[in-house]
């Protein structure tokens, strides 16, 4: 499907890219009320908690700028939301776009010169060695599978670099994080803390506020992007096709489909499949989604598209899902607005660094003719682009544009540059968060707009 729209609309669009021209129209601060934040039985917030606490005295201290814990040890799951120390603060001084400009996807057009693949790939590789060596490669080697959380953004930045390129050394790097991980996995009854004790395989936490436990959250957080890293291998004949590539393929496939979705399906999918909050849910429709389009076992098919569907649609154990939370935004018709907690549509709504985690899947989604049109994406990019990301140095800290937000647009947002060239030259420009993430999906970004994307 996205081929297809792919050589349609974008057989004029080469190195000249069509621009949009910019607009404001985010309505101005508003005092945010959060709820008091607890924890359920499983570990995770409840409804009505979207902030984001410092780091407690008792909590392992990030090892990447990107990482901030955001609970302390009485919420034993709930999502670390990532955040940069580089992040420009809001100028105060700086006023929205002017209401004279167009905003995005309307009629005013201009062509612009956009940074090469090429471009980007040298800023990735001058961060690349020094990423590996401090971070992701002793994080992919530990025991304590809260390292994986962060070791997620290694995964997808490699992966996008080489779907960008095509060098292999970029997949290489992705597969060497995640067999180690996959080498490190130890039968849960061997673990002396683990709350299930069965047979499958998986890793204990050294979190204090989960130690010794097997935690969902941080497993699915990073297996997103391992089963984005092996569906790439699969739909590239150069790697399936090769049996260096094959053959960890069909190992890595192999252990995902039993020691990750099985694995948390059969421990209680209602606990841990379909989640309390829409960015936790939004991993598992990612990881089905990927596995549906992977399996050759027509009977694991249909239990992916049922947990794909589910999330997308139906909540099992909720009145809400991933479509149901979606409405035009309060402050742009041209936007969408939704809350984390199912079946609110309450302001603020969703924080926009889990809200990263949504728009992952969701692009991934769309661009795999799953669920998610290009009518949705038109109205996320404005989102992006007009409410959360008024002008350039000022972030919401929701997604209906309100609070003092970070910029931190890395691990989803950043993605939408794919759609739209407009956004991705103010992605070009953008100085929160670079890192090889960031980088690896500029490139993508590129790539597919060379190609036809932008809708």
């Amino acid at each position: 499907m996205l081929e297809s729209r792919r050589r349609n609309s974008g057989r004029a669009l080469s190195s000249l890219l069509s621009l949009s021209l910019l607009m404001g129209g985010a309505c101005g601060p508003q005092p945010e009320q959060d709820g008091v934040s607890t924890a359920s039985p499983n570990g995770d917030n409840t409804p009505g908690s979207t902030d984001v606490s410092a780091p407690g005295a008792d909590t392992l201290a990030p090892s990447s700028p990107e990482e901030q814990i955001a609970v302390g040890p009485s919420e034993p799951e709930a999502e670390a939301a990532p955040t940069t120390p580089e992040a420009d603060a809001p100028a105060a001084a700086e006023s929205p776009a002017s209401s004279m400009e167009e905003g995005l996807g309307t009629t005013a057009q201009a062509a612009v010169s956009l940074r090469t693949v090429a471009a980007w790939e040298t800023l990735f590789l001058k961060r690349w060695a020094s990423e590996h060596t401090s971070s992701f490669l002793p994080k992919s080697q530990s025991l304590d599978s809260w390292q994986f959380y962060d070791l997620a953004y290694g995964v997808d930045g490699n992966t996008a670099m080489y779907r960008a390129t095509g060098k292999t050394q970029y997949m290489d790097r992705a597969l060497l994080y995640v067999n180690n991980m996959v080498n490190h996995a130890k039968v849960s009854s061997s673990l002396p803390r683990s709350q299930f004790k069965d047979s499958y395989l998986g890793w204990a936490s050294a979190r204090s506020d989960t130690l010794g436990q097997e935690v969902p959250l941080f497993e699915s957080y990073c297996w997103r992007y391992v089963t984005r890293m092996l569906r790439t291998i699969r739909e590239t004949p150069a790697l399936y096709n090769n049996s260096t590539y094959k053959t960890q393929y069909d190992k890595l496939l192999a252990f995902t489909e039993r020691n990750m979705f099985e694995k948390w399906l059969k421990r209680g999918a209602n606990s841990y499949i379909y989640r309390v909050n829409t960015h936790m849910a939004s991993h598992w429709a990612y990881i089905a989604m990927d596995l549906s389009k992977m399996t050759t076992d027509s009977t694991k098919r249909a239990q992916y598209m049922t947990v794909f569907n589910n999330i997308n649609r139906d909540m099992p154990n909720n009145t809400s899902s991933l479509r149901g939370q979606l409405m035009n935004s309060p402050v742009n018709a041209n936007a969408y607005f939704w809350a984390a907690e199912w079946g609110s549509k309450k302001r603020p709504g969703q924080d926009v660094a889990h809200g990263n985690g949504v728009m992952a899947y969701i692009v991934e989604a769309h661009d795999a003719g799953m669920e998610w049109t290009d009518a949705d994406m038109r109205k996320f990019v404005v989102t992006l682009n007009n409410v959360i990301w008024p002008s350039a140095k000022k972030y919401g800290n929701y997604v209906d544009g309100t609070g003092s937000g970070t910029g931190w647009f890395n691990d989803g947002l950043v993605k939408l540059g794919r759609y739209n060239a407009a956004l991705q030259q103010r992605l070009e420009t953008h100085t929160v968060g670079q890192n090889t993430q960031y980088y690896g999906n500029g490139a993508l970004n590129a790539k597919l707009l060379s190609q036809g994307s932008a809708l």
